[in-house]
């Protein structure tokens, strides 16, 4: 099956988007599906990439020619690359706002930091991450061991690519591209170790310390590092869930990867046989479930409401999403066999929090759901249920 047959749910919300802004701005990690999105939806616009460098060479020579050498607009894929010529396309959709500009790029570093300078007020900008469960529909694997081996990119489940070939080339690309771009690393063996430490430390504490002593590295080397790996779209940090009271929460963020294909590669895990032997199974179907809700956000146009729970007696409860003043509460559990003891958290949280408890529920990979009590049991593969 083509991937131009899987259809995105972000898609809805860029429509509504187009009747009020001139200038649509995509970003999100490569491959994710962006180029495929915007093609798909303007097929009439002239499309360039500029990664070409006859392209490029052609807009920096002469910017306002090129932004209007067509009637109705342009699509601008990796637009990062001709960060200059964003000055130039305001004063375009200023003076005619019937051209239509959709421009993408894969570094949220690079993209966003120009678009505030320079279309502040003229574009809608929508993050594009790797497709969703109930994005992927019929095509979704047997087995969670094989989704969270696969991770979820387009190209593995259009079988234009296995997750064998497909990771292992997208880490050297990411390294040998985006961190030449965007840093100054001297040891890129350096930097690769730091990867997969992260990778082992997923749904964990992040202490920036802890991974300098490990890399030998300063600590402001690593909070540099990190940022960048947020920028390009390879992790994402999850907050701690606070509130105004005197109960001690701790002040630490967690991190997990947008995609758990390229954690498993990683960490090592070379097919789904070993991935469900493997002790970060857990921590990867956590990592599987949060992107999830965090995909749910963006695919919507929303900004994350998402946190987790732990207080300095160790209680945590794994995902909370905040929806005003009412919280729902998810506790993540990988074992097939459903046990009252994965409850025992949230049962507990009406008196760990005066926020109102608007649901709670335990994600497991067993097949029987059902709502014990007040609390629902829900398989993993249909988790998004739990996030509107």
């Amino acid at each position: 099956m083509d991937k131009s047959f899987i259809t995105r749910e972000i898609q809805p919300c860029i429509e509504r988007a187009m009747d009020s802004f001139p200038v649509l701005t995509l970003t999100g990690p490569r491959q994710s599906g962006k180029t495929t999105l915007i093609r798909q939806m303007w097929p009439s616009l002239p499309y360039y990439s500029m990664e070409d460098l006859d392209i490029k060479e052609l807009a920096a020579k002469d910017p306002r020619g090129f932004l209007t050498r067509h009637e109705h607009g342009m699509i601008l894929d990796e637009v990062h690359h001709s960060p200059q010529i964003l000055s130039y396309l305001m004063g375009i959709v200023d003076r005619d706002r019937s051209r239509r500009f959709i421009l993408s790029g894969s570094s949220q570093f690079a993209v966003l930091s120009n678009i505030t300078q320079s279309l502040a007020g003229r574009t809608a900008v929508f993050n594009l991450l790797p497709l969703s469960i109930s994005e992927i529909g019929s095509l979704l694997p047997l087995g969670v061991d094989n989704l969270l081996f696969s991770g979820l990119y387009p190209a593995v489940h259009a079988k234009l690519s296995e997750p064998e070939f497909l990771y292992p080339a997208y880490l050297r690309t990411y390294v040998e591209r985006d961190v030449r771009d965007l840093l100054r690393i001297g040891d890129l063996l350096q930097f690769t170790t730091f990867l997969r430490l992260c990778a082992g430390r997923i749904g964990s504490l992040f202490v920036a310390s802890e991974l300098a002593n490990e890399v030998g590295v300063s600590p402001n080397s690593i909070a540099s590092w990190l940022s960048v790996l947020e920028a390009s779209y390879i992790i994402f940090r999850l907050p701690p869930y606070h509130e105004n009271s005197r109960k001690r929460l701790t002040k630490s963020h967690k991190i997990y990867f947008v995609d758990t294909g390229l954690a498993a590669h990683l960490l090592e895990i070379d097919s789904p046989t070993a991935m469900c032997h493997d002790k970060m199974r857990g921590p990867l179907l956590e990592n599987l479930v949060v992107a999830e809700a965090f995909k749910w956000r963006l695919n919507r146009g929303l900004d994350s409401n998402l946190s987790f729970y732990r207080d300095s007696n160790g209680n945590e409860i794994d995902l909370i999403l905040r929806h005003r003043d009412e919280l729902t509460a998810i506790e993540i559990k990988s074992s097939q066999t459903y046990n009252t003891y994965f409850e025992k958290a949230l049962r507990k949280l009406p008196d760990w929090t005066r926020m109102a408890i608007r649901r709670r529920a335990v994600v497991y990979t067993g097949d029987d759901e059902l709502s014990n009590g007040e609390i629902e049991i829900v398989n993993w593969r249909n988790v998004g249920r739990l996030f509107s």
